[in-house]
């Protein structure tokens, strides 16, 4: 069933245990030739956070499948593959022996099936529960229960995976599941992701500051690299991104060129960027109009425009399919599977000030108005909306 009120569009699908869950109610947004709308609605309630992942959709608002899985089995998913990435930012480890971790919001019953579509459809080694390589846990580590299902978070869920899987080949995965979207809960899925013993944890979610200092101790475990995605509304700071002990992940339009790289970047419009009001600045930033902590650190694609292949949930029952995904819930996991792949034991973004030469300096686009400065435009060095730049090689990880 498709609600239709002043150019919002609410996706209403059938979803675990036969309940039902409004996917998303978010306007359709137009980047180039097409059109995109977040899968989380968005909220500005104290203490709560929504993911920062955008769906491709046609004009009307309805999720576009690239392919069905039974009908055009022959037929390439739209978007970019694990190839694509892999060649855009010269990954060519595959992080065996490491392990990423994937923190969301409510349960995903079908995750490792979709998983194994996406894993299968790019020749990627299997990723299990039977295997050892996946295992899906609540927020107390459990596997035995699961929270309900939602949509947009299982949407959200399904892009980590599938970026982890497609930079990281063959890192194993946890799907850890916070009960609610509240940053209680998934503070709490963060502990329990390091408790379990990741190498990399990614989070593409966020929201105001508001209470922040509450929970940023639940986003610094040393030795272990916290990713986090800087927003989807452009210019403005959000929580965990501004966290002093993570790597904030910013946003890039990533097309194909005719240059060396092969590849050119520009700021995404949407990319979150900004000034902490409520956290101090680290030592090793030194950005110089922010006097406290600036995110982004580094970015990577996020333009749904040029998104990425994704297999899961179309919103439309029980339905999974290929879709193509943007938004800075792509970068998190991306940056953290190449952290994975780099396997340095680190803590927060302190190394990649260090390394900036071995980044991709991205140097045009901007996600706002902040009277012409860097906080929300690229340029030349550190940018807001790119921060350092995105991968080249793991050489800065």
């Amino acid at each position: 069933m498709t609600l239709w009120k002043y150019g919002m569009v609410a996706a209403v699908a059938v979803t675990g245990a036969g309940m039902s869950s409004v996917a998303s109610a978010a306007p359709i947004e137009r980047s180039g030739n097409g059109f995109h709308r977040a899968v989380c609605e968005h909220v500005a309630t104290p203490g709560q956070a929504y993911c920062h992942s955008h769906v491709r959709v046609d004009a009307r608002g309805e999720v576009i499948e690239t392919k069905d899985q039974a009908a055009q089995p022959f037929v390439t998913p739209g978007g970019y593959s694990p190839a694509d990435l892999k060649s855009a930012y010269k990954i060519t480890g595959t992080g065996s022996g490491r392990t990423i971790a994937i923190v969301d919001a409510y349960g995903y019953s079908n995750a490792e099936a979709d998983l194994a579509v996406y894993r299968a459809q790019y020749g990627l080694a299997p990723c299990t529960t039977a295997n050892g390589c996946f295992k899906k846990v609540n927020q107390s580590g459990s596997t035995t229960s699961s929270p309900r299902d939602n949509t947009g978070w299982d949407q959200e869920a399904a892009l980590d995976l599938d970026m982890a899987s497609a930079l990281c080949n063959s890192c194993k995965i946890i799907l850890v599941q916070a009960n609610s979207a509240s940053l209680a809960d998934l503070a709490a899925a963060v502990n329990t992701a390091a408790n379990l013993g990741a190498n990399v944890i990614s989070n593409s979610y966020g929201g105001g500051e508001n209470g922040a200092t509450t929970y940023a101790a639940a986003y610094n475990h040393p030795g272990i690299a916290i990713t986090v995605s800087s927003g989807d509304s452009g210019y403005g700071v959000q929580f965990p991104a501004s966290a002093p002990t993570v790597t904030a992940v910013g946003g890039t339009a990533l097309t194909k060129a005719s240059n060396a790289r092969g590849w050119n970047e520009t700021a995404w419009s949407g990319a979150g960027s900004g000034c902490s009001a409520v956290f101090a600045k680290p030592s090793w930033q030194n950005d110089p109009l922010c006097a406290t902590r600036m995110e982004a650190d580094v970015s990577a694609v996020a333009d749904p425009n040029t998104g990425v292949a994704v297999y899961g949930p179309t919103g439309r029952g029980t339905k999974s399919g290929w879709m193509v995904f943007g938004g800075t819930s792509v970068a998190a996991p991306v940056v953290g599977a190449i952290y994975a792949v780099a396997g340095d034991s680190v803590n927060g973004a302190q190394e990649l000030y260090s390394k900036s030469s071995s980044l991709n300096d991205v140097t045009s686009g901007s996600n706002g108005s902040c009277g012409g400065t860097y906080q929300c435009t690229a340029g030349v060095g550190y940018d807001g909306p790119t921060g350092l730049g995105t991968p080249n090689t793991t050489a800065a990880f």
